[in-house]
């Protein structure tokens, strides 16, 4: 069950009775428990949690109190510690009397009031004396996150201290759980399919085998925001109706302009999110980044100008015509995809909102309507040169 696509185990929970539904929770890994809480529909969860013994319905609802996307509604309750006095050998039998536990990297070592000291790695409790005791060779004051961290911030922190298991303490040090490195790969999986949707204007749960009624109603809405943008941008071709009229050529070259430019702002913006996302690029250096997205951009339009300003004087043999494409590509491509492709992810991180949300529908939407607005008003102005 655990191994299923999230977006299907709600269908089949729904054929399951609480009562099996309890008994499996009661089987899984207390993480994977709050998956198969949080995939039942609300009138479903108290039902079901009421079926669990105290203890586990205890540790359960104190999983599910902790926000969605916080490493306290996902860390593994299952780990051992012990104090700091007790021996290697002291260490390595309390292990063999718990019994197997699901990922055991570490050995945790805590004091009196349970607040963590320090780790233990497994390999160095094995080849230890005897009698030596956790205290001389833990590791003291290791890296952990607290239970209110986000998830992928945490994710960040084993990857950069390549650890197998990450320690999750309380404010007031103590420590509550533990997220281990397939909990770091789920993380990774869940933000980078999360960021690539939300660049697209898709749901999440917006899967190759989702129901088609479900996927027509969770894409309807951006649909309905990405017709309205582009409405925008046709909205500014309907002023040069009359520059259009005298040069019908210019409708050939018009999606060059727009789609090129929509390519440079997506790839500057999918650049500028997956910075923020590694926490590469905080919001007090972000000019620094503009200013090298830019450059970059205004180098591609210079380079892609020169390209379609050749093909234009080859193919229509009017060097003006090619200028004008040129100045065009260089407007659309170098600034506005440079600009609006570098902030307009680090403006939704300023407000709180996520980088990547629609960012590919907003960018795309100012390069069509800057991209037209630049080559027919370029067009209009040297339109004597043109005809």
């Amino acid at each position: 069950m655990k191994e299923l696509p999230l977006e299907l185990l709600p269908d089949i929970l729904a054929l399951i009775d609480d009562e099996r539904v309890a008994r499996l929770i009661v089987r899984a890994a207390p993480d994977d428990a709050v998956t198969f809480i949080d995939s039942l529909p609300e009138e479903r969860r108290e039902a079901v949690i009421s079926l669990l013994d105290p203890e586990r319905r205890d540790e359960v609802r104190e999983l599910i109190s902790y926000p969605e996307g916080t490493v306290g509604r996902i860390m593994n309750t299952d780990f051992m510690a012990l104090s700091p006095s007790t021996t290697a050998q002291g260490a390595i039998d309390k292990i063999r009397e718990r019994g197997e536990l699901e990922s055991f990297f570490y050995l945790y070592v805590v004091d009196d009031a349970n607040k963590l000291v320090g780790v233990v790695p497994i390999r160095n409790l094995v080849i230890a004396p005897p009698d030596r005791t956790l205290s001389e060779m833990m590791i003291a004051e290791p890296i952990h996150a607290d239970v209110f961290m986000d998830q992928e911030a945490a994710a960040r922190l084993v990857a950069k201290y390549e650890l197998l298991a990450l320690p999750i303490v309380d404010e007031g040090g103590h420590l509550e759980g533990i997220i281990t490195v397939d909990d770091v790969i789920d993380i990774i999986n869940e933000e980078s399919t999360e960021d690539m949707y939300k660049m697209a204007g898709l749901a999440e749960e917006d899967r190759v085998f989702t129901p088609v009624a479900r996927s027509v109603r969770m894409r309807l809405p951006w649909t309905i925001v990405n017709l309205l943008t582009a409405t925008l941008a046709a909205s500014v071709v309907g002023f040069f109706e009359g520059t259009l009229h005298e040069l019908i050529v210019l409708v050939t070259f018009m999606p060059i302009i727009a789609g090129v430019g929509g390519n440079g702002a997506t790839q500057t913006a999918t650049v500028i999110i997956r910075a923020i996302a590694l926490g590469e690029l905080e919001f007090a250096s972000a000019w620094k980044a503009v200013v090298k997205q830019v450059s970059v951009n205004i180098c591609l339009g210079l380079a892609a100008g020169a390209v379609i300003a050749t093909a234009a004087l080859l193919w229509k043999g009017n060097p003006f015509l090619g200028l004008v494409l040129a100045g065009a590509m260089i407007i659309n491509l170098g600034l506005v995809a440079g600009l609006s492709g570098a902030v307009i992810p680090l403006m939704l991180q300023a407000l709180k909102f996520d980088p990547a949300l629609g960012s590919g529908i907003v960018v795309t939407c100012l390069t069509d309507a800057f991209g037209f607005l630049s080559f027919l008003g370029l067009a209009t102005i040297f339109i004597r040169y043109l005809t």
